[in-house]
C-alpha cells in the first residue's frame, strides 16, 4: 500500500432517487457518480459504490469514511419506525397529544391534530408514579414496580423502543436512569431513549416529542448501522463509519445511533457544509446557499464562514427541538408542476412530476408541464446532451405540454408561457432566500450566492438579480455537493444542560462550573471517536432570553473575554434588535448552556484539472432570456483552463448540470475551478 493510497477518503450521501459519491485521494481530482438508490435497504448502494471504485481505490486504503443518509427521515414520513411505548410521571401521559396551542391552519372547518400521537398512541403511553420539584428535590420517590409491570404490559404488545420523560429529569435524571436500568434488566432486547439525555432543557411537550421521535427512530437507525457496518467489515473497510448529524458536524455510528434523533435532515446540512467549503475555496465567509433538485430547493446561509444554526426543525410538519442548520425547503424544483389555479393564475409546484414519470421530455409517459420542460422550451438544455448524454430529453414533447396545459388556457405564445413558468419559480424561490436572510435581519446584497444541485446554477442568476446579489458561485460538481460536504464536515459533539439564572448578579465561576461539565461529557464522545484531547476546539453558548419572554436566543460565550458575562449581554441585545428590531431594557436570563467540541472540518480543494489551452465555445443555439432570442455560446466545462474568461448570454454545461450566463453577467472560471459570476464588466465587479 502507498502512501497515496492510505489518503482515501469517501463520502456518500444516499438520497430519496440517487446516491453520490465522492471519492478523494491526495494530490488527485475527485472521482464523482452517481447511483440509484437501493429503497428496499439504501446501504447495498454503499456496498455497490464500493465495489465500483475497488479497482482503482482498494477498500482496504480508506482511511475516513463519511455517510449521509435519510433512513431515519424516511421511517417518520413513511410511519415505519418502531412500534413505541412512552412512561411519564403520573398526571402527564397526555402531553405528547395535548402539545401547544399553535395551529398552521387557523380556518380549517375540520382540524386535524397537529401533534405526533402516532409515535406512542393513548394506550402505549403509561403514567409512573414519581415526582421531582422545579429544583430537581424528590417529591415522590419513583415507583420500581411500577416500572417494571409498565414495561411487562408494553412488552406484551409488541413495543421495541421506550421513551422515558418524567417531569423536571433535565435538572435530576437519577429516576430515568434508575427506569432505564430496571427495564434493561428485565427486557434488554428493547430500546430506550431518556429525554435527559436527548433533550436536557425545559418544556414538556418539546422534550416529550424529541424524546418519543428519538425512540421510534433508534431500532431503525440501529439496525441499519450495524448491517452497513458489518458490510463495510466484510468489504474490507477499515475506516471507522461516521453519520452526518443535522447541526452539520459528523460522528461515529456508536456515538450516533445514542442519539439518533439528530441524524434527522443530515443530507440537506452536508449540501450546506459543501456550499461553505466551496466559498472557502475562492474566499468567501459570507454565502446563501441554493440547492435545487427535482422537488425541492433547500436553501440556507452562511455568516462568517459558519452556517446558520436553528435550536428546533421540521419534520413531516413536526417540530422537533434539535439543533440543526437552518435549512429553508421551498416546494420548487425541476420537476415542478406548472398549473392554472381558478383564478387563472399561473401556478408552480409544490407538486412534483418526481422521477418517474417525471417531465413531460424525459419521455416516460409524463403529462404535466414542468419547470425543466419550460427550461428545453428555452433553449437552457440541451436535449442531446443532458446529464452528460446519459439521458436524452424530448423537445417536442416539451413543447407540446406547455402548449397544452399552459400557453392556450392563458392565450400566450408558447414561449411566454415558458417564460411564466420560469418567472413564477424564480420567484418563489427568491422569497425562500428572503426567509433566510431578510427576516433574520441579513441583506442578501452583501452574500454571494452559490448554486448547487441540478439546477441550482440554471436559476442563480435570475435569483441574484431578483434580490440585488452581485455574486455567484457553482463549484466544480454541484450536482454532487453534499456528498462532497461530507468530507469537508468537522467531527463535532454538542452537549447542553439546564441553567435558569438571572444574568444580574450571577457568577461567572457558576458558569465555568457546568461547561466544564459539559465539556468532560463531550470530550469522552470525541475520544470515542479516535479523536485525541489535542485535536479538538471547545465552543460555548449561552441561550438567554429577557425575563418574561417565553423563547430565547442561542448567544456565543466567549469565556476568555475581560468580562463575559457583560459581552454576553451585549452579544444578546445586539442579536435580538437584529433579528426582532428593538432591543428592551429589561433583565435578561439564561434558560440553557451548551458546549460544543470540534475536530478538523478545514475543506482540502480538491486538485482540480484545468485546461492548458481551449475555452472556445464548443457551439451555439438559440436562447430566450427575455421576450427576445439571442444566439448563445454554449462552453463545456472541461475543456476551461484557468482564469477563462466567458462573457454572457453564454452556457456552460457538464454533467451534473447546467450553469446559464445571461446577458449583462460574465463569469471567470476561478480557484478549484469555481465558475464565479458577477454581473459585467468583469473588471469593475472584482
Amino acid at each position: 500500500m502507498t502512501g497515496d493510497d492510505a489518503d482515501i477518503e469517501i463520502g456518500i450521501d444516499i438520497g430519496g432517487t440517487f446516491t453520490d459519491i465522492v471519492c478523494r485521494r491526495r494530490g488527485e481530482p475527485d472521482t464523482i457518480f452517481k447511483l440509484p438508490t437501493t429503497r428496499t435497504d439504501p446501504g447495498q448502494a454503499v456496498l455497490q459504490a464500493i465495489e465500483q471504485l475497488a479497482p482503482d481505490y482498494p477498500p482496504q486504503a480508506i482511511k475516513r469514511f463519511v455517510h449521509g443518509t435519510t433512513v431515519a427521515t424516511n421511517a417518520v414520513l413513511e410511519r415505519k419506525g418502531a412500534k413505541t411505548g412512552l412512561l411519564t410521571t403520573e398526571g402527564f401521559k397526555d402531553v405528547l397529544e395535548i402539545g401547544r396551542q399553535i395551529r398552521h391552519t387557523l380556518y380549517d372547518v375540520i382540524l386535524e391534530p397537529e401533534t405526533p400521537v402516532f409515535l406512542a398512541p393513548g394506550a402505549r403511553r403509561i403514567e409512573i408514579p414519581e415526582r421531582l420539584d422545579a429544583s430537581g428535590h424528590v417529591l415522590t420517590p419513583l415507583d420500581e414496580q411500577a416500572v417494571l409491570d409498565a414495561a411487562e404490559n408494553l412488552a406484551a404488545d409488541g413495543v421495541e423502543a421506550i421513551a422515558i420523560c418524567f417531569l423536571f429529569a433535565f435538572l435530576n435524571p437519577t429516576h430515568e436512569r434508575r427506569a432505564r436500568e430496571l427495564i434493561s434488566q428485565n427486557h434488554p432486547d428493547i430500546s430506550i431513549s431518556l429525554s435527559s439525555d436527548v433533550d436536557p432543557a425545559f418544556r414538556e411537550y418539546e422534550r416529550t416529542v424529541a424524546t418519543t421521535f428519538d425512540a421510534y427512530i433508534k431500532p431503525i437507525v440501529d439496525g441499519y448501522l450495524d448491517r452497513l457496518e458489518d458490510n463495510l467489515r466484510k468489504a474490507g473497510v477499515p475506516a471507522p463509519l461516521q453519520v452526518m448529524q443535522s447541526r452539520g458536524g459528523a460522528a461515529g455510528a456508536p456515538v450516533v445511533r445514542r442519539r439518533p434523533v439528530r441524524m434527522f435532515l443530515s443530507g440537506p446540512a452536508a449540501g450546506v457544509i459543501g456550499g461553505q467549503a466551496a466559498g472557502e475555496a475562492v474566499g468567501s465567509t459570507e454565502l446563501i446557499t441554493v440547492d435545487i433538485g427535482g422537488t425541492t430547493s433547500d436553501i440556507a446561509l452562511i455568516q462568517g464562514g459558519s452556517p446558520i444554526l436553528r435550536a428546533e426543525g421540521i419534520v413531516d410538519g413536526y417540530p422537533i427541538r434539535v439543533p440543526m442548520v437552518d435549512v429553508n425547503p421551498v416546494g420548487a424544483g425541476g420537476g415542478s408542476i406548472a398549473w392554472i389555479d381558478e383564478a387563472d393564475g399561473l401556478r408552480v409546484g409544490p407538486q412534483s412530476a418526481g422521477s418517474e414519470p417525471g417531465p413531460a421530455c424525459y419521455g416516460q409517459g409524463g403529462e404535466n408541464a414542468t419547470v425543466t420542460d419550460a427550461s428545453v422550451v428555452l433553449g437552457y438544455l440541451d436535449p442531446d446532451n443532458f446529464a452528460g448524454g446519459t439521458l436524452p430529453l424530448d423537445p417536442d414533447a416539451a413543447r407540446q405540454v406547455i402548449e397544452t396545459r399552459v400557453a392556450k388556457p392563458l392565450g400566450l405564445a408558447l414561449e411566454e408561457a415558458a417564460l411564466g413558468i420560469h418567472r413564477v419559480v424564480n420567484a418563489q424561490m427568491a422569497e425562500g432566500i428572503r426567509l433566510v436572510s431578510i427576516q433574520k435581519g441579513f441583506d442578501p446584497r452583501e452574500f454571494s450566492l452559490v448554486g448547487l444541485g441540478g439546477a441550482g446554477p440554471l436559476h442563480a442568476a435570475a435569483l441574484a438579480e431578483e434580490l440585488g446579489i452581485t455574486r455567484i458561485l457553482v463549484p466544480r460538481y454541484p450536482g454532487v455537493l453534499s456528498a462532497a460536504g461530507l468530507l469537508a464536515a468537522p467531527v463535532e459533539h454538542e452537549m447542553s444542560a439546564s441553567f435558569a439564572r438571572a444574568l444580574d448578579g450571577l457568577d461567572i465561576s457558576d458558569v465555568r462550573s457546568v461547561l466544564d461539565m459539559l465539556d468532560a461529557r463531550a470530550g469522552e464522545l470525541m475520544r470515542e471517536d479516535g479523536v485525541a484531547p489535542d485535536a479538538f476546539a471547545a465552543q460555548h453558548a449561552a441561550d438567554i432570553c429577557f425575563i418574561g419572554q417565553s423563547y430565547h436566543l442561542e448567544v456565543p460565550l466567549d469565556l476568555a473575554a475581560d468580562s463575559p458575562l457583560e459581552t454576553l449581554r451585549q452579544a444578546f441585545h445586539a442579536l435580538h434588535d437584529r433579528i426582532y428590531g428593538y432591543s428592551a431594557g429589561t433583565p435578561a436570563r439564561i434558560v440553557n448552556l451548551r458546549t460544543v467540541l470540534r475536530a478538523g472540518g478545514e475543506s482540502e480543494p480538491a486538485d482540480v484539472p484545468t485546461a492548458d489551452e481551449g475555452g472556445a465555445a464548443t457551439a451555439s443555439r438559440t436562447v430566450l432570456f427575455s421576450n427576445a432570442p439571442v444566439e448563445t455560446a454554449v462552453y463545456a466545462r472541461d475543456t476551461l483552463p484557468a482564469e477563462a474568461r466567458i462573457t454572457g448570454p453564454a452556457i456552460v454545461e457538464q454533467a451534473d448540470t447546467t450553469t446559464l450566463v445571461p446577458p449583462g453577467w460574465s463569469a471567470v472560471n476561478g480557484a478549484g475551478s469555481t465558475l464565479i459570476l458577477t454581473p459585467s464588466p468583469l473588471e469593475q465587479s472584482q
